[in-house]
């Protein structure tokens, strides 16, 4: 692959010392499910519903297949001892015109620096393999942890404090709107 060639398909593999961030995949759904269902992960997110059953992991897997790789590229994050421990990637918006950065973490694994370094391996990988110039994020007003993650993986502020739908508290949640540039 050349340097202006993203790479765009299945192959998309970064490693850290830690971890490893590929493609979600069909055996994935029950780790998925196991790590995302608990309400302190999920009201944290805008599109995950609660309760989280294995239904819902099934259905997002599924919906993998279907993804446009070149506007959108989830990704498992697999720790190299622990296996699947979350997912991250960057997911498009009609409105934007650049990639959203989201992730989350199994609770057993938070506070051992995993999130910041699948985020900031997935910001590298965003501008030198898919060669995007700029990568959206937010997060909720009162996750302070996600807002050190984001901060420790580049991610700039932009003074934008906005309502964001969270799918699992049914309401309207204030959201700092963050942005990082390659």
């Amino acid at each position: 692959m050349s340097a202006n060639e993203p790479s765009i398909g299945p192959s998309v593999r970064i490693e850290t010392d830690r971890l490893v961030l590929r493609p979600v995949q069909a055996g994935d759904a029950s780790a998925i499910h196991a790590g995302i269902n608990d309400y302190a992960i999920v009201s944290m997110l805008a599109n995950a519903p609660w309760p989280y059953g294995p239904g819902d992991a099934e259905a997002f897997v599924a919906s993998m297949e279907a993804r446009d790789r070149t506007r959108e590229q989830p990704l498992a994050i697999e720790h190299r001892r622990h296996g699947l421990i979350g997912v991250t990637g960057f997911h498009a918006s009609q409105d934007e015109a650049f990639p959203e950065l989201g992730y989350w973490v199994a609770r057993d694994h938070w506070g051992q620096g995993y999130a910041s370094e699948a985020a900031s391996a997935a910001l590298v990988w965003a501008h030198e393999g898919w060669g995007k110039r700029a990568v959206r994020a937010g997060h909720f007003v009162e996750n302070t942890a996600s807002a050190r993650v984001l901060v420790k993986a580049g991610m700039l502020y932009t003074g934008v404090v906005a309502p964001l739908y969270s799918k699992a508290r049914g309401e309207a949640v204030p959201s700092r709107k963050m942005i990082w540039l390659a």
